[in-house]
């Protein structure tokens, strides 16, 4: 699975990516497909160089035809892919306790596991050590150990246990959620029960759309280029050029490593650099106030950033060093939305927002103190109608019921943009898939492997639906199993809409705002219920997402359809024990800075918390968001997103192309979402991040494409895997992720009172 463009900061399926030819092979004609297609107008050249711009071109120039029939189940694939999916998971699950919300680097563990294959390759004793020995008869056990060179399909699978293992699984922050706001301690196998229900559900599902979202040529996935480019440079290049390539990682990686400490733990204050916070040290105390809430941006929930300058890497991350330019254009308009938008809602005192902090997730009383929903619910997590009318309704801030709002007009656009942009193709992709006469040069490769059978992914989904059932009535859940199937059937019919968008456009809307107002209406009154409810319709849909990529990664590459599917349920596994420790770790480590509204520049509970907000605020729903509610625009907003994609498609029909614009590639349902990606967490990452994407796909792209296409996102995932490594350590070491913090000593980098950028308005100075 590959990393997202920037902070998933809406913790949904919110992923990215992208790239364009790449540096395989020197050769023009590669084995059984032509790439010399210069008469095809279609395809517009730069120095020589096709651009990448449909899935088509990415079929033709962007990824290798070649199949090297090297074995890709082996001892060696599964034991390097468990182990490094162990690490993957576990910097997956500190993530998502941190103020940003970052994804594990696809291909820092790809290059991590091919330097791991190589050694073992050459270290460990073979077939060919023991030949002509007395010891011979050991030749067939050392075989098994160890096959020999390590070969492209060996190390897809090891990095494919492990990626899959490091997309993170929201169903254990559902067992963080009651372990902080419940006091409930979720059992280690009901955890992992309803964690393989719905993964395994959502890859059931996958296999059952395969003609849909994995085979056709449109289905790119573009997350999956830089990963696909590095698998095949290292493994179809001459051993010099891999030697370059690998050794340049290593010092990328070793350079991030060693420097990460500096803005992480020495001298935070490298985090967000902003000349107005520093500029503000004399003003009065209200324009410290409003220039902390617009230019603050370094500790969590502090401001909106604006301008600010980040030189931590480890939030500002890769994501936009892969991202073609026209897809990174639909966040930065959502961007600039969100500045304006989120000021004036708070400065309007809408939604009386002037009442409680300007960005929070949690949710509060009418008097700006936290609620109290422990004597709301109870101990049976149940709705007490007398204690509701003593304690009052909860409260969420101007930027919550924002983040809210536009999440549901983002899920309506997307409805809307899928079946009117491309609801004929989708049609059109089921009947040639029906015929076996899908065009695509690469599932046309894969036709002489035996597809993993229709009746593999019925058999996975019925036990991921009895795991499920299991929890459901055993676990302490108080969902009704009929709720469960509902919520089993509403993530079915959205995994389609959300697939579809993140497989031809690189990112995904967070569709679980849909799933918490469904469970609100049918389980009311019951927020751990609205919590498992989310937890199996909105998973089925993020797994599903994940597991197609993986699923397009291996038609790329050439991977028989039978491994991927035991390599994928294996990493699955893996993933969801390993998380579900390092949260446990982590919760009860930190669990006081986890429950404030604010949390630091370390640690923050922004996840849960934004999720427990949902549960509670929807079990509530006849209250706060009927049309006698003070949030009743938020449902409403579903079917307000629809109607400007609609006007979109008009526009489309009689104007394809306005100016330079083309009509259709405009997203509304991504602007809509980025329109809200400041409303929680640390903020001041936005313009590195942006200034990251100018730089690798306007400067590197187009005036030094070699360099590009040859070392782009081997350093993207060099500087990724060194920050996040160093951050694991740091972690358990000093930022007390196993019970003991060591703070560094306080001088002006890491100031010992107020924000760390120095935007020290609202009280930021008080004890």
């Amino acid at each position: 699975m590959s990393s997202p463009p920037a902070a998933e900061k809406h913790f949904e399926d919110t992923k990215s990516s992208g790239g364009e030819k790449v540096d395989i092979i020197d050769e023009k004609v590669l084995e059984g497909q032509s790439i010399n297609d210069s008469d095809d107008e279609s395809v517009r050249y730069v120095n020589g160089e096709p651009v990448i711009t449909t899935g088509k071109d990415v079929s033709r120039f962007a990824v290798d035809l070649r199949d090297d029939g090297g074995d890709a189940l082996t001892f060696r694939s599964i034991f390097l892919g468990t182990i490094f999916a162990g690490l993957g998971a576990a910097l997956c699950q500190i993530y998502r306790f941190k103020p940003v919300q970052m994804s594990v680097s696809t291909v820092f563990l790809l290059l991590i596991t091919y330097t791991a294959g190589i050694f073992w390759e050459k270290f460990i004793p073979g077939r060919s050590s023991v030949e002509g020995t007395r010891f011979s008869s050991l030749g067939p056990a050392l075989h098994f150990v160890n096959p020999g060179p390590f070969g492209l399909k060996e190390h897809v699978v090891a990095s494919l246990v492990a990626s899959t293992a490091a997309g993170g699984s929201a169903a254990v922050m559902n067992f963080a959620v009651q372990r902080l706001y419940y006091d409930t301690n979720v059992e280690a196998t009901t955890a992992i029960l309803a964690t393989f229900s719905t993964a395994c559900f959502g890859y059931g599902l996958v296999g059952l759309l395969r003609p849909l979202t994995v085979y056709p040529a449109e289905m790119v996935y573009w997350g999956n280029l830089p990963t696909v480019s590095i698998f095949q440079a290292l493994h179809f290049s001459d051993s010099a050029t891999n030697a370059r390539r690998v050794r340049f990682f290593w010092i990328a990686f070793g350079a991030m490593f060693v420097y990460e400490i500096i803005p992480a733990y020495i001298f935070p204050l490298l985090n967000g650099v902003s000349i107005f916070c520093l500029a503000s040290q004399k003003a009065s105390p209200r324009i410290q106030d409003i220039f902390t809430n617009f230019f603050g941006g370094t500790d969590g929930n502090e401001g909106l950033g604006f301008l600010s300058i980040s030189f931590d890497w480890q939030y500002i991350g890769s994501g936009y060093m892969s991202l073609p330019l026209i897809q990174q254009a639909n966040s930065w308009i959502g961007y600039a939305f969100c500045y304006i938008v989120i000021m004036v809602i708070y400065y309007t005192n809408t939604w009386n927002s002037l009442d409680f902090p300007m960005l929070s997730s949690s949710i509060f009383s009418s008097n700006g103190s936290i609620y109290r929903q422990s004597a709301v619910f109870g101990s049976h997590f149940v709705l007490n109608e007398t204690a509701l009318e003593e304690v009052g309704l909860p409260a969420l801030t101007g930027s919550n019921a924002w983040n809210n709002l536009t999440a549901n007009l983002a899920i309506g656009g997307l409805i809307a943009h899928v079946c009117l942009f491309w609801g004929p193709y989708a049609v059109d992709s089921f009947k040639l898939a029906y015929r076996r006469a899908q065009p695509d040069p690469h599932y046309q490769a894969m036709q002489k492997y035996k597809e993993a059978p229709w009746w593999w992914y019925t058999i996975l989904l019925v036990l991921s639906f009895v795991a499920g059932l299991i929890v459901v009535i055993k676990g302490q859940t108080t969902l009704p199993w009929w709720s469960y199937i509902i919520a089993l059937i509403l993530g079915t019919f959205v995994t389609p809409f959300s697939t579809l968008l993140y497989a031809r456009m690189g990112n995904g809307i967070a569709t679980n705002q849909l799933m918490k107002m469904v469970a609100g209406a049918v389980n009311p009154g019951r927020p751990v219920a609205n919590l498992y409810f989310s937890m199996w319709s909105h998973d089925v849909i993020s797994t599903s997402i994940g597991l197609a990529q993986d699923l397009k990664m291996g038609q790329y590459l050439k991977i028989p359809p039978r491994v991927m599917f035991l390599t994928q349920v294996w990493g699955t596994l893996i993933g969801a024990m390993v998380n579900y420790v390092v949260m446990v770790s982590v919760v009860d480590a930190q669990r006081e800075i986890l429950l404030s509204p604010t949390g630091t520049n370390v640690w923050s509970g922004q996840a849960p918390q934004s999720m427990n907000s949902a549960a509670v605020t929807w079990s509530l729903s006849r209250y706060l968001y009927g049309f006698n509610g003070p949030y009743w625009m938020i449902p409403l907003s579903l079917v307000f997103g629809m109607v400007p994609t609609a006007i979109q498609w008009l526009i489309n029909k009689r104007w394809p192309r306005i100016g330079p614009v083309q009509v259709d590639t405009v997203m509304l349902p991504i602007i809509y979402m980025y329109s809200a990606w400041m409303s929680v967490g640390v903020n001041s990452t936005i313009t590195s991040s942006i200034i990251v994407g100018l730089v690798s796909q306007l400067w590197l792209r187009q005036s030094h494409p070699g360099w590009y296409k040859k070392y782009n996102y081997i350093l993207g995932g060099a500087l990724d895997g060194g920050a996040q490594v160093m951050i694991f350590v740091l972690s358990f070491a000093v930022f007390g992720a196993s019970g003991v913090e060591r703070p560094f000593s306080n001088w002006a980098g890491n100031p010992a009172r107020g924000n760390v950028d120095y935007c020290n308005g609202n009280g930021a100075l008080d004890d």
